[in-house]
């Protein structure tokens, strides 16, 4: 599926409507993330994308000129030398400009203030990751190709990757190339800042618990302090170990998000079964609210309220490293809106995408729980990668 001209002035004509909703006063919107620059332009360069209030776009690129005119079927593509050229073109007056606040460099800020006069500038981040998390058919098709591709690799390839000996770090590299064989476009992107990610948490055993920056349930201990990301160079896989996986997948920029425990060379203990049946049972009960409509909050609060004695305590995480969420947004970065999390009081839409992820920790045996992405319908949330499934024997 190719990507339109109609589909990109789709994507604009809903974010003027919120950016008008929100700042009624707004000239001009500032864009500068390569992320965002794709959805909006079909490329990603080193550039500066201008979203005018009446509807103009125009997007200056440094580098490359060449291929942004090549990719994207915007009309308005100009070569840029720097942002004094830019501002030449366009007009040094913007008004109040909006700008992406949680990626946009302070310096770059200063550097383009040199030649563009802006009134005043505020933070857009709230209004683009609302748009962008209502996905167009063209976004679900994707992401949809995405959720195949990942269900077939945790399912089909990863068990028969296991062997007694290996390490996490081999299991990964290993991995990476089943990933790529399967049309994976190779990373994970994330919103949050300063997050990096080889290809997701994979733990043997206990470092599936080992404390973690990483905003999720699962555990790492990854390969040093210095790169505490991929997998530990140390720990071998034994007969009797728990493997968790827990990988983003991609085609064309678009996400998919999932989960797949494994048990090597034995079969799980009867606590083991109890929680990850728990939580199987939990994703089905979230994944039927996932309709237009309802609210992310209500969904969390009362699958929380309900949750049944096994999975008291360590819900989420384990020790003191639970997180307060039950699943995320998915698209264009892993992490999006919605969240299904107190305080996410706006109500889902048809299109939006969420990945739930009930998990709890069990010590001395690892990260027990399923994960899947989902689209949000009028029946209920419909599957893409596969639906929750029970722990793989290998």
């Amino acid at each position: 599926m190719d990507l339109s001209r109609l589909e990109l002035d789709n994507r604009c004509s809903r974010f003027r409507a919120a950016m008008t909703a929100a700042f009624p006063d707004w000239g001009a919107a500032l864009i500068v993330s390569k992320v965002n620059q794709y959805y909006f332009t079909g490329t990603m360069q080193d550039a500066m994308l201008l979203i005018y209030s009446d509807g103009h776009m125009a997007y200056f690129v440094r580098k490359s000129f060449e291929r942004a005119k090549l990719e994207s079927p915007l009309p308005d593509i100009f070569p840029m030398a720097s942002y004094r050229d830019a501002a030449q073109s366009a007009g040094a007056h913007l008004g109040n400009v909006y700008i992406e606040g949680e990626t946009m460099p302070y310096a770059m800020v200063e550097r383009i203030g040199k030649y563009f006069h802006m009134d005043r500038i505020g933070n857009l981040e709230a209004v683009v990751r609302g748009v962008r998390a209502v996905k167009t058919p063209y976004e679900l098709y994707w992401i949809e190709q995405s959720g195949m591709a990942h269900n077939e690799l945790l399912t089909q390839d990863v068990p028969a990757l296991l062997k007694e000996g290996m390490s996490e770090a081999e299991l990964i590299g290993d991995l990476f190339a089943r990933m790529s064989r399967r049309g994976y476009h190779g990373l994970a992107r994330f919103a949050k800042f300063q997050t990096e990610i080889v290809a997701g948490q994979i733990g043997f055993g206990e470092n599936s618990l080992f404390p973690s920056s990483f905003d999720g349930p699962g555990g790492n201990k990854g390969h040093s302090p210095g790169a505490p990301v991929g997998g530990d160079p140390n720990r071998r896989l034994r007969k009797g170990d728990l493997v968790f996986v827990d990988i983003g997948f991609g085609t064309n920029g678009y996400h998919s998000d999932k989960t797949q425990v494994y048990m090597f060379g034995a079969k799980p203990s009867a606590e083991a079964a109890r929680i990850h049946q728990a939580c199987m049972d939990a994703e089905r009960r979230a994944a039927e609210r996932l309709r237009p409509g309802e609210i992310p909050s209500r969904i969390y609060r009362d699958i929380i309220d309900h949750l049944p004695e096994t999975l008291h305590g360590d819900f989420m995480g384990y020790g003191k490293h639970c997180v307060k969420f039950l699943g995320h947004g998915v698209g264009l970065h892993v992490d999006e809106l919605p969240v299904i999390a107190s305080g996410f009081d706006e109500p889902l839409e048809e299109g939006m995408v969420v990945a739930l992820e009930p998990k709890k920790g069990l010590a001395g045996v690892g990260m027990l729980g399923v994960e899947d992405t989902y689209a949000v319908e009028a029946g209920g949330g419909r599957c893409v990668t596969g639906g929750g499934s029970d722990i793989i024997l290998i």
